[in-house]
Order: C-alpha cells, then structure tokens, then sequence
C-alpha cells in the first residue's frame, strides 16, 4: 500500500523589500485598482506587519496589518487569482489576527468592497460583522462602491 503525501503548503513569512516586485504583480493581476509599489513601501517603512505566503519558488499573497493603542486593522490581505479558493486567504488571516493578540489589540477592523463576495463569505466565517459602510469609499469602474466595515471582537469588553 502507497502512501499518500500532501502537498506542502505554503510558508508565512515576513515581507522582505525584495519580495515587492510579486507583491505588486499579485496586487495588480487580482484587484481593478491596485495599490501602488509605494504605498506598499510605505507599509514596510512604517512598521506595519507585512507577511507573505510563499512556496520557495512562487508568491501566492500576502496580508498587511497595523495594529496600535490597543486596536488592529487589516490593510490588505490578498491571494493570486490563481491560487484562490484554497484555503491561504484564510491562513494569512489567521496569521494576522495572530499578529494582532500580540500587540495588544482588543479588536480588528477591515473594509471589504460589497462585490468582493468570497472576501465578504472568509470574513463573516471568521467571526467578523459588519459594522457599518463607508459610502462611496472605493474606486469602481462606474464611479464609486461603497466600503463594508467591520470588526472581530478579540477580547471581551470589560466593565468598570
């Protein structure tokens, strides 16, 4: 009898500068309206934690997160198109919302476009809700699309 060998995953590392270039790619094969190098740059520069989810040959996504004064933020969180549907959006989420216990953070925001329905569907699995809408927030081929807010409770809300 054979023995059957799972593929390897994927492994989360930080974002190193040199890695950009695909981040970029990614970014720019997967949403209308990328983010530009600089901004990216930017979000290294600034201390955020940038990870990435890579095979030693490929990039397949990447999460960014800002976390301070006790509350955290998903910046961008992102999977190749093709590689999505496999579980690494939900692995780099998990490694965020890992970051963010580290640093403190009682709770952690992100904003989703409403037309990003497999973002909408990993968030809502993952304990986010929805929070609120920021109108007209994205750019969108026809003008403008709102932003959904939301938020993922990571410690109980205390009472004085």
């Amino acid at each position: 009898m054979a023995a059957v060998v799972a593929p390897e995953l994927p492994r989360i590392r930080m974002m190193r500068i040199d890695d950009l270039p695909d981040v970029v790619r990614i970014e720019q094969e997967a949403y209308e309206f990328p983010w530009s190098p600089g901004i990216f740059r930017d979000c290294m520069k600034a201390g955020h934690a940038c990870w990435v989810l890579a095979w030693p040959e490929e990039l397949v996504g990447y999460g960014i997160l800002s976390a301070a004064a006790g509350e955290a933020h998903v910046l961008n969180l992102c999977v190749h198109p093709d590689h999505q549907g496999g579980g690494h959006g939900r692995r780099l989420l998990h490694r965020l919302v890992d970051l963010a216990r580290w640093h403190g953070a009682a709770r952690i925001f992100l904003e989703v476009r409403p037309s990003n329905r497999a973002a909408l569907k990993l968030y809502l699995s993952e304990q986010f809700v929805e929070i609120g809408r920021r109108p007209r927030y994205y750019p969108a081929a026809h003008g403008r699309e709102d932003a959904i807010v939301m938020l993922r409770k990571l410690a109980p809300d205390h009472v004085d």
